[in-house]
């Protein structure tokens, strides 16, 4: 689960740079542009808060999509990238009841710091910091009230890696932190902050052009 994700992201490219050399030119760097593509899987944090004065303990559910990414080298170390998906789909447990429902999407850009970017490395590991915009939509309650949870605006945090294939290709896995906290009203009566904060966890292909 989330407590992992991270960790194991780290662990495969340290693997995979500890395992894999060449002798070939694959260098990534200024003037690149790329896409990323995969399935991507939001995990909320464990506690999401409560609404209703601490009526009800809200749980939000993960769910998985297709994701891709946007991004640029503008020199060999600094980048920036977009993240977009199709709609994640959430169930959200009141009271460990499966009573509400929520989409989203959660378009994201980062800077990021490639420290191998421009050398013949086939590991290019990344980091990125910027900014998440949360879009919810969809919201329904299983007493048929009007729910509405505001959009979010949070900060973004990234790790991932690119194991380079040849000089266009390469797998690629990838982790973001969202600072995601909506406010929800029923009826149009304020009702709480639902606190989503999740990781991200991508895996897909990676593609320059």
């Amino acid at each position: 689960m989330r407590k992992t994700a991270l960790p194991t992201l780290l662990a495969a490219g340290i693997a995979a740079a500890a395992f894999t050399t060449s002798t070939q030119a694959f260098a990534y760097g200024a003037g690149d542009f790329f896409t990323r593509v995969g399935v991507a899987k939001v995990e909320p944090k464990s506690d999401n808060g409560s609404l209703a004065d601490g009526a009800f303990d809200v749980d939000v559910q993960d769910d998985s999509a297709f994701a891709f990414t946007l991004g640029y080298r503008f020199t060999d170390k600094l980048g920036v990238e977009l993240l977009a998906a199709e709609p994640f789909d959430h169930d959200v447990y009141l009271n460990d009841a499966n009573l509400a429902s929520t989409d989203h999407l959660p378009p994201t850009l980062t800077v990021q710091y490639y420290p191998l970017g421009g050398t013949s490395a086939r590991v290019q590991p990344y980091a990125g910091i910027g900014v998440n915009y949360t879009r919810f939509s969809d919201e329904t309650i299983a007493t048929g009230d009007d729910l509405d949870l505001d959009d979010s605006w949070g900060a973004a945090g990234q790790l991932g890696i690119d194991l380079l294939i040849d000089e266009n290709w390469a797998l690629n896995a990838a982790a973001w932190y969202l600072d995601i906290d909506t406010d929800a009203s029923l009826n149009g009566n304020d009702i709480g902050t639902v606190e989503i904060d999740p990781v991200v966890v991508m895996a897909g292909l990676s593609f320059r052009f």
